[in-house]
Order: C-alpha cells, then sequence, then structure tokens
C-alpha cells in the first residue's frame, strides 16, 4: 500500500525560506520514492525540472499563491510561464473573495484563463481552500472547475485557517464525479492520515511529509 500511495503524492515544499538545498532534497526524495510530483514554488520550477529529467517524477507548481487574489491575467501569465520553465502540472488557487460574493462568472472565468494559458500542457488542479468556505461554496467552486475545465480540485493552500478532511473530500468527490481528481492537501502528516483521503475519495495528496507518509511515520510538520 505504500508504494501505490507514493504514486500519488505530490512531494511538496512551499515555505517562503525554501532553500536551493531543501529543493535538491526534495527532487532526490520524489526519484527515490517514485512520487507523483514535486510542488514548489515558481522560482524553483526551472531548477527541479533539471534536476527531474532523467525521472518519472513530475514538477508542479503554484499560480496566483496563497491568497487567490492576483487577477486572472496574471494568473495565466504566471502559467504560461510556469510551463515554459518546466512545469507540468499547476495548482491554482481561486479568487475566493469572488466566489463569497456569488460572483460565479469571475471565479470561472479566472479558472478558465489558467486552463486556457495551459493550452493542454499542463494538468490544472484549482484550489478551493475549503476552511474558508461554507458546503454549498464548496460544491460551487467544485462545480465552476469543473465547468471551467479543470483537471482536479483540491482542498487548501496549506496556508490558510485549516487542511484537509476526510467529510470535504467526500463533499468534492461526490460534486466532481468519478472523472476528476480530486487533491487532499493540508495537514496529511502520515500514512493513516494519506489512507482516510484515498478512501474518501482522493486520487492526489499534496504534503511536505512524503516520505513519513511512505514509511509510515508521523511527520512533525506539513508545509
Amino acid at each position: 500500500m505504500s508504494t501505490e500511495i507514493a504514486y500519488m503524492i505530490d512531494h511538496t515544499a512551499l515555505k517562503p525560506d525554501t532553500s536551493k538545498q531543501q529543493i535538491e532534497k526534495l527532487c532526490q526524495e520524489a526519484s527515490e520514492y517514485n512520487f507523483a510530483s514535486v510542488c514548489v514554488n515558481p522560482t524553483w520550477v526551472s531548477y527541479a525540472s533539471e534536476l527531474l529529467k532523467n525521472s518519472e517524477a513530475k514538477v508542479c507548481t503554484v499560480i496566483g499563491f496563497p491568497l487567490g487574489a492576483t487577477t486572472s491575467a496574471v494568473k495565466a501569465f504566471e502559467t504560461s510561464d510556469a510551463i515554459k520553465n518546466g512545469a507540468d502540472e499547476v495548482d491554482m488557487v481561486i479568487n475566493i473573495g469572488a466566489l463569497k460574493d456569488s460572483n460565479t462568472e469571475l471565479v470561472e472565468q479566472d479558472i478558465k484563463a489558467v486552463v486556457e494559458a495551459a493550452k493542454g500542457k499542463a494538468l490544472i488542479k484549482v484550489i478551493i481552500e475549503t476552511s474558508l468556505l461554507t458546503d454549498e461554496e464548496k460544491k460551487l467552486a467544485c462545480e465552476l472547475a469543473v465547468r471551467a475545465g479543470a483537471d482536479f480540485v483540491k482542498t487548501s493552500t496549506g496556508f490558510s485557517t485549516g487542511g484537509a478532511t476526510e467529510e470535504d473530500i467526500k463533499l468534492m468527490r461526490q460534486t466532481v464525479g468519478p472523472e476528476i481528481g480530486v487533491k487532499a492537501s493540508g495537514g496529511v502528516r502520515d500514512k493513516e492520515g494519506a489512507v482516510l483521503m484515498i478512501s474518501a475519495g482522493a486520487t492526489r495528496i499534496g504534503a511536505s511529509a512524503g516520505v513519513s507518509i511512505v514509511n509510515d511515520e508521523l511527520a512533525e510538520t506539513d508545509y
């Protein structure tokens, strides 16, 4: 089961003080443990891509991160730039304030701008920041992500008031159906937690604790 879980993990390092040495270790571990990807800030995409050129692990980065409050044009540019630098997957944060204001057109177009900028060259995961939303808003965000052409919906940035929960994963999976990926991110620190999320419907796990998860140990921190 640990090997199967490894293939579902986005091995993550998104702290602002992440160093070059930490990125090197992240990529080394991704290759060693056969993680799905490394998830890094845009400034590290090119370097991670170079380090992983002989590995099956993908390079994932974050867009409009962590607040989601940049404009759609900026998110689209970030996406194009990241792909040019070697990103295979992008995790974009929705315009959370617009969703809270029921401005569904803006939210959908914001996601669509990133989808169109990717031009099919990268997987698009949409971070809805579940800890800030009601259940109805979570469902709406997922529906808009699907309509905009996203490949995944994702719970959290890991930088807000909470992370992934079993209940949210079940709700998101029920909303998007079986064809769209669901990524549990934020607070998944051990194998038990990862299995719980997968059982609830997650197809990807975002965590800095990837090594601890596959080794069935408890990590001290998440992101």
